[in-house]
């Protein structure tokens, strides 16, 4: 396992928002968190990150625990977060974005930048546009090329189809399928049919706990874990939790 949460608890402010999240993250693969709004599952990406500090459980990391650590320390472990605002800088070019991420700038921090620019070709299309004039699709692309030109082992990445049309959903769900040939990621996705497509296992938060976890494809037959957790019924059609 690449990363494992052990009993995780987390407080933000007054409120327990994680009260018992446990997760194995297994190397190479797409782990899908999935559950209702509200439920802690972005919460748990921050956790892991250092920006909501757990009070309590263990998270480890390629054998080192983040526990305790600044978030810019836990980035330099190898871990990118990708946040649903998705936090481009609207000022700069698409390029300035992407340059001004990169830790490194060698021939292999580079390569990856080809690799972004290849699976994106949006933006090979717009270097020297400014970036808060991409559509939100762009926008989300960006963002997670940004998080790949470094050396990142582990990619946590937050609800990336929000808000998008289905055309890029699609384009969306092409490049997590690239992108998992050379890194480990974590997925939040509230949209199954993104979530279905991607992953290889899943786990379900409920309440600030973890409720279930195994394989996405078994996950596809259980209808009834899906109506009792994710709200997903037949009449829903479109298959996105509610």
């Amino acid at each position: 396992m690449i990363m494992q949460l052990s009993h995780v608890q987390t407080y933000i402010g007054q409120f327990h928002i994680l009260q018992d999240i446990s997760l194995d993250v297994p190397a190479g693969e797409v782990t899908v968190i999935l559950g209702r709004n509200g439920a802690g599952k972005t919460t748990t990406l921050r956790t892991i990150m250092g920006l909501t500090p757990p009070a309590q459980g263990k998270i480890i990391f390629m054998g080192e625990r983040l526990n305790g650590r600044p978030p810019y320390n836990i980035a330099r472990k190898g871990i990118g977060f990708v946040p649903e605002d998705q936090g481009v800088f609207s000022e700069l070019t698409v390029d300035e974005n992407l340059r001004l991420a990169m830790r490194k700038n060698d021939a292999a921090t580079k390569a990856r930048l080809q690799f972004v620019l290849d699976i994106f070709p949006d933006l090979g299309q717009k270097l020297r546009q400014k970036s808060g004039s991409l559509s939100g699709g762009q926008k989300q692309m960006l963002a997670i090329g940004r998080a790949f030109v470094n050396d990142n082992r582990l990619l946590l990445v937050d609800e990336p189809s929000k808000g998008l049309a289905p055309i890029m959903v699609e384009k969306l769900a092409q490049a997590i399928r690239e992108i998992k040939k050379h890194t480990t990621v974590v997925l939040v996705e509230q949209n199954f049919a993104l979530a279905s497509a991607v992953g290889e296992r899943y786990v379900i938060i409920d309440d600030g706990h973890t409720v279930q976890d195994g394989l996405m494809a078994q996950l596809q037959q259980d209808k009834e874990l899906q109506r009792r957790y994710l709200g997903i019924t037949a009449k829903s059609g479109n298959g996105r939790a509610v």
